[in-house]
């Protein structure tokens, strides 16, 4: 019986998850073209796909110290998934910006940047998830190879923390959920590098 759950499970647990991370897209989208976005839609539409980016950007970040905490190998499969819906998210989070927000007008946006240093965090961070969505395929890590493909993707210890701090700095007044994701970021990077250390020293035994 526990064999034939597992089973179903594993048959249907990656549409599953395609259809978490789609949903707040498409929640947004009702409330959008509903006129239940508030006051000021676009901002509401602009930050709502963000706060989603930075979500999957942290639960993706997570995939591999709860993994090695809870033994569930299984977790792993997942974690490029919830990496490229991440992406996804922050794109879609970019795009809404420039396209709805400043209407394309680049003089604009270059000034924003200038003067507003979470905006140069947020396009710093997506800098550096350019190339991890670009080698995401198994193809890529192939062609790489694998010692390369690892240090690329280190950049995910950069690239997170500075969406974490765009957020921050983007808020104005309470801070309390932005400090809470940095919190939950660096006990993820802390994690990794405790599990680092400690293999590390293991091997030298």
């Amino acid at each position: 019986m526990a064999t034939a759950v597992l089973t179903r499970w594993r048959r249907w647990d990656r549409p599953a998850l395609h259809l978490l991370c789609a949903l707040p897209l498409l929640i947004l989208s009702v409330k959008g073209l509903s006129g239940d976005l508030g006051a000021n839609p676009i901002e509401a539409l602009v930050r709502g796909i963000g706060d989603w980016a930075l979500r999957l950007l942290v639960v993706a970040l997570a995939v591999t110290p709860i993994r090695r905490l809870t033994g569930l190998s299984r977790l792993a499969a997942y974690r490029r998934m919830l990496g490229l819906w991440a992406f996804a998210y922050v794109v879609l989070h970019l795009s809404a910006y420039i396209v709805l927000d400043q209407f394309f007008d680049w003089q604009a946006i270059a000034g924003e940047i200038r003067k507003h240093k979470f905006i140069t965090a947020g396009i710093l961070s997506v800098i550096l998830l350019l190339p991890l969505a670009a080698t995401s395929t198994g193809a890529m890590v192939r062609r790489l190879g694998g010692v390369r493909w690892k240090w690329l993707h280190r950049l995910v210890y950069l690239a997170v923390p500075l969406a974490g701090i765009h957020y921050l700095w983007m808020v104005k007044a309470d801070t309390r959920q932005p400090i809470a994701y940095l919190v939950l970021i660096l006990l993820c990077l802390g994690a990794r590098l405790f599990h680092a250390r400690h293999s590390r020293g293991a091997g030298l035994q």
